[in-house]
């Protein structure tokens, strides 16, 4: 299936969205149409709906065929179930389980010699599932202990985006102990993020990297409440990580969507609830705020980002023409956040904005490159061969027969849920009201999630703070461990900003001993890694 937008590797759904999983046969007599399609895939009476939406509405997703007919005609509407064969019990070290997340558990498994891997052999690592038992729901963790003392050091749980990409991606291509060479052999990463850091990478949402089901998640609250059981859980079995260390979560990507959803979810329960605390957030090159960030395609397009213009003047003049049509569209989205609202939104924008990158073959995570291989690079081939070496799945105990990176059925199962264009920021805000740090950090070549748009919406991001951020001069920002002038930051209260000179979509990748400042040895025992770092850094 090609998808109607790029995946954005490494998005409270409204009611239509919960459960619409597309696995409803269609029968008409005629071609149907995409919102006729949509309608039949939830089970919904087809007059009801299409009486219940506005003129201009029903005009978005009859043009979006028209608009857009090659990518339409290759759209399939089933969800394919992932399968994987349970080990026996006495293959996992622990089975840990809690009332107070019913339903859960979690089996883990030390990696006894972690020579056979080559990986950070000489650091603690554990792999292992959390399963959702009634739900036939299995995630796939692997943890490394920070190598320089874990005792004290921060713990950090990362996420990749996709919506549908492996955390697992991280690991190997962005910010863990090692990458996978062409011979598929381990690489040291001397900049790894657990240099002063116990690092925790969760592929989520089920059906992702090592991860199965045979159903699905297609909205990004319903994944929320899977990640706090696995905190819960993890936490109870390793509370050797929660004894003074302070606790974070780090994401790029749509993880823009995750990170404040989670965290959202983590506060809903009563601290004296949970086994852990959350300290701060780090969102990199996110999708957050789609109203405020849209506007800034264009611009990084066309050479007001920092780098030359890669499309024409008359392509840049259809996307600045285009640009009316689908702020109205993404307003409607945040105003109802409703599956027929939203759908359309994403559908129109990411073609009519995002669109005419992608076709010029550039890569969309790095504007200075040309797009070869998987997602772009070529070098994301090698971990996936990896991942599915027969030696390395016995090692870390994966339950499914492939790994894949990317599934682009939970890409598509997020878009037409509708939650791609919904307002996410709005929990970021909930964040900042109650006191939770948060950074914003962008890579400047990057384009699909760009430093233009994320400064833009940071600026006008509405909390309690937002007036004396928006005062805030930007200045200077010095990263400490290669002391060079490394970006730029704004700063003020609980909220940073921070721009990453030469960084693309994937900070770590482009930057590694920049990006690895955010976990710079002295700075280990700051309460709020992502504000506190970035101040002292200027």
């Amino acid at each position: 299936m090609k998808t109607l937008a790029p995946l954005i590797c490494g998005l409270g759904a409204a009611s239509l969205a919960n459960g619409f999983s597309f696995q409803q046969p269609f029968a008409f007599d005629e071609s149907p149409s995409l919102l006729d399609k949509a309608i039949a895939a939830l089970g919904l009476d087809r007059s009801d709906v299409r009486g219940s939406l506005s003129t201009e509405l029903k005009k978005a997703w009859d043009e979006i065929p028209l608009r857009f007919p090659s990518e339409v005609s290759n759209m399939e509407f089933t969800t394919k179930p992932r399968h994987g064969t349970l080990k026996h019990k006495e293959d996992w070290d622990f089975r840990v389980q809690s009332d107070d997340v019913k339903n859960y558990q979690l089996r883990v498994n030390k990696i006894k010699d972690p020579k056979i891997l080559g990986i950070d052999p000489d650091v603690k690592q554990y792999t292992g599932y959390l399963d959702v038992e009634e739900e036939d729901k299995h995630f796939f963790f692997w943890m490394f202990e920070s190598r320089n003392d874990p005792k004290t050091d921060p713990v950090v749980l990362w996420l990749n985006g996709g919506p549908g990409c492996s955390s697992l991606t991280g690991l190997f291509f962005e910010l863990g102990p090692s990458s996978i060479s062409s011979k598929l052999k381990p690489v040291h990463n001397p900049y790894s993020w657990n240099n002063n850091a116990t690092v925790i990478f969760l592929d989520q949402p089920v059906n992702v990297g090592y991860s199965y089901s045979s159903a699905g998640v297609f909205n990004t609250v319903a994944a929320g409440k899977d990640v706090y059981a696995f905190l819960q859980l993890f936490f109870k079995q390793f509370s050797e990580y929660n004894k003074g260390q302070t606790f974070h979560i780090a994401g790029e990507s749509y993880a823009g969507h995750y990170i404040p959803a989670f965290a959202s979810e983590i506060l809903s329960h009563p601290k004296d609830e949970r086994n852990f605390e959350l300290n701060s957030v780090l969102i990199g090159n996110g999708l957050s705020d789609p109203l405020n960030q849209y506007p800034y395609y264009k611009p990084m397009a066309c050479g007001e980002g920092g780098e030359p213009a890669v499309l024409s003047p008359e392509e840049c003049q259809d996307m600045e023409d285009s640009l009316d049509r689908c702020l109205g569209l993404i307003e409607s989205c945040y105003d109802t956040e409703s599956v027929w609202t939203c759908v359309p939104a994403s559908v129109y924008c990411n073609n009519a904005e995002l669109g005419p990158f992608q076709k010029t073959g550039k890569n969309v995570y790095d504007i200075r490159k040309e797009c070869k291989g998987s997602l772009c690079y070529e070098e994301m081939e090698y971990l996936e061969d990896y991942l599915n070496l027969d030696y390395v799945k016995e090692a870390v105990g994966a339950e499914v027969e492939k790994y894949e990176s990317c599934n682009f059925d939970i890409n598509r199962n997020f878009l037409f849920a509708g939650d791609w264009m919904k307002p996410y920021y709005r929990a970021v805000t909930e964040l900042l009201n109650q006191d939770v740090p948060v950074l914003i950090y962008a890579g400047d070549k990057d384009f699909i999630c760009n430093w233009l748009g994320n400064q833009a919406w940071t600026n006008v991001l509405p909390w309690k703070g937002s007036e004396e951020f928006a005062a805030s001069p930007v200045r200077p920002w010095k990263a400490s461990l290669s002391g060079e002038k490394a970006g730029e930051v704004k700063s003020s209260g609980n909220l940073t900003y921070l721009r990453v000179y030469g960084g693309g979509h994937m900070v770590p990748y482009d930057q590694p001993e920049n990006a690895l400042s955010i976990f710079s040895s002295r700075r280990r025992h700051t309460r709020s890694l992502s504000v506190s770092w970035a101040r002292r850094c200027v």
